[in-house]
């Protein structure tokens, strides 16, 4: 699905982000809502080569693997007007080019009783792209962004970032394989920072 397509005959748009795009959009939006969408499950199964991982170290960040019994929590930001060019040509290029996400409409549900779920783009990863790198246990996960780092700063943080966002904003959400990874890239860390 290419930008054009997406906006061909809308006047806004709203845009679903469930990794970094929910503490740092870096565009201009009208408003966001906190919210989730059914039908997917969170998992750190990308690789980055770029933002938080070289080649020779990818880091991890997540993507959304079909699942029909899951749901996931994040933001949905609306863009209107000049916003709708603007966020797609900057999301293409941290996204698509340099992250190898492809796009897809979802439902999106914002947080709250008798809300309506609009329809929301999302970026995806999946398994047929160079940098997905599939299932591991969240112990070597959590190894692996611990001594990461890229050229939007280091894996660790994206992780920890994600954790709180999920902690302040999702209290009610118990994200198995978020948390799990969190104290497991954390005991890396202490173990790391002890043998100095």
């Amino acid at each position: 699905m290419k930008p054009q397509d997406i906006i061909a005959g809308k006047s806004s748009l709203w845009i679903f982000g469930y990794g970094s795009l929910v503490w740092k959009p870096d565009f201009k939006y009208k408003r966001s809502e906190v919210g989730y969408i059914q039908g997917y499950k969170r998992r750190f199964w990308h690789g980055d080569n770029f933002h938080r991982g070289d080649d020779e170290s990818p880091g991890r960040v997540v993507t959304l693997i079909e699942d029909d019994s899951a749901s996931t929590w994040g933001v949905a930001f609306e863009v209107s007007g000049s916003q709708l060019e603007d966020s797609l040509k900057y999301l293409t290029v941290r996204e698509t080019v340099r992250g190898g996400y492809i796009t897809k409409m979802v439902e999106f549900f914002p947080d709250g009783e008798d809300r309506s779920p609009v329809q929301a783009l999302v970026y995806i990863a999946t398994v047929d792209n160079p940098l997905y790198l599939g299932p591991a246990s969240a112990e070597q996960i959590g190894a692996q962004i611990a001594v990461s780092r890229g050229k939007t700063g280091h894996n660790l943080e994206y992780l920890l970032r994600l954790a709180e966002f999920m902690r302040t904003s999702c209290p009610q959400v118990e994200d198995h394989h978020l948390f799990a990874i969190e104290r497991a890239a954390l005991t890396v860390v202490s173990y790391l920072l002890a043998t100095q």
